[in-house]
């Protein structure tokens, strides 16, 4: 792709001019988004992610543009599901309305820096160990199974990671506006607002995992990788006020992010069979006649499986709600039957 060092330094400069821009016009001030405010900024920072994507397939190519779409496509459908823990452990700490803004600010950065870190080593490990795909493929199917079948059986704030947190700092009960720790008698004590932050960072590290893996299946590209991670994140902050009753409503949100993971898996195993160098394998030679899933084929899979499990979605929790009425209804005949 070409992409030179000065490149890199102004995408960097320009991510982390963003932030400071979302920390010091939104974030600084403690209020709770309006939804007014949270819809125009989340349509400016989607807008300037397909611009950019745009941009890509402009001056690199459209082979490339192609890997960028669906790198996004896949990272914004993980960072939803990231934003439904992010839901969980504030309800489990919470969070006042009006201070969760500046959570979400704080866990959207630690994610950058966690998925900058995993990018590098990612493409260290990609440039020197061909074999890295079949450990990447085989990480994909395993986490494709757990998010089927495991997601949501344990609430993040109540983990034993947090109450060993809990057993080794000195914390209030009570939050103390914003701040993270608070002077009592001449001893420093933190607030539930550092759990809160700690337990984010955790979470994030948990999601570096699954999404760094899942989007070099779609593309060998750190710049790609990078910056479609960033924007993906970029604009998350207003998407979760915008759209956090929704986030319940998503309940096969799950099942559909399995899909990705396990088929992006299969693409990467693919990818390692056909330049395999092991030598277990094939006599260390390539399997040319395995297929190469084209990018283009990946870019509507993604696509139909998240619009397939937003639908999906949205029906059944729609039928839910239809039972439910229909049910208290039936309930409330009954009680006020005449009696004989």
């Amino acid at each position: 792709m070409g992409v030179t060092p000065l490149i890199w330094i102004i995408t960097i400069a320009v991510t982390i001019a963003f932030f400071v821009f979302e920390f010091f016009a939104h974030v600084r001030k403690a209020h709770e988004p309006s939804i007014g405010e949270s819809a125009r900024w989340s349509a400016f920072y989607i807008g300037l992610a397909l611009l950019f994507g745009v941009g890509i397939g402009v001056v690199s190519g459209w082979t490339y543009g192609g890997e960028y779409f669906a790198g996004y496509l896949t990272e914004k459908a993980l960072s939803i599901d990231n934003l439904f823990v992010f839901l969980i452990i504030m309800t489990g700490f919470a969070v006042p309305k009006k201070y969760q803004q500046k959570v979400l600010m704080i866990g959207i950065v630690i994610a950058l820096i966690m998925r900058g870190a995993f990018i590098a080593i990612g493409a260290a490990l990609i440039e020197n160990f061909s074999w890295i795909f079949y450990i990447f493929g085989a990480l994909l199917l395993f986490l494709a199974y757990r998010q089927a079948f495991a997601h949501g059986e344990s609430d993040p704030a109540n983990g034993k990671f947090m109450r060993f947190v809990r057993r080794v700092l000195p914390v209030t009960e009570e939050y103390h506006e914003d701040k993270l720790t608070v002077n009592r008698d001449g001893k420093r004590f933190v607030t539930p607002m550092l759990l809160v932050i700690i337990a984010i960072g955790f979470i994030d590290l948990v999601f570096a995992v699954d999404s760094i893996p899942a989007i070099y299946g779609l593309t060998n590209e750190a710049y790609i990788v990078f910056t479609a991670n960033a924007f993906a994140l970029m604009g998350l902050r207003q998407l979760y006020f915008l759209i956090g009753g929704l986030l319940e409503r998503l309940v096969y949100l799950s099942q559909g992010l399995a899909v990705i993971l396990a088929f992006i898996g299969v693409k990467l195993v693919f990818h390692a069979l056909h330049v395999n160098e092991l030598p277990f394998i094939n006599g260390g030679e390539p399997l040319l006649w395995v297929p190469e899933i084209p990018i283009w084929f990946s870019l509507l899979f993604i696509a139909a499986t998240v619009a397939v499990a937003t639908v999906a979605s949205l029906a059944k929790t729609r039928k839910d709600a239809e039972k439910k009425r229909r049910d208290e209804f039936e309930g409330r005949k009954v009680i006020h039957a005449p009696e004989d």
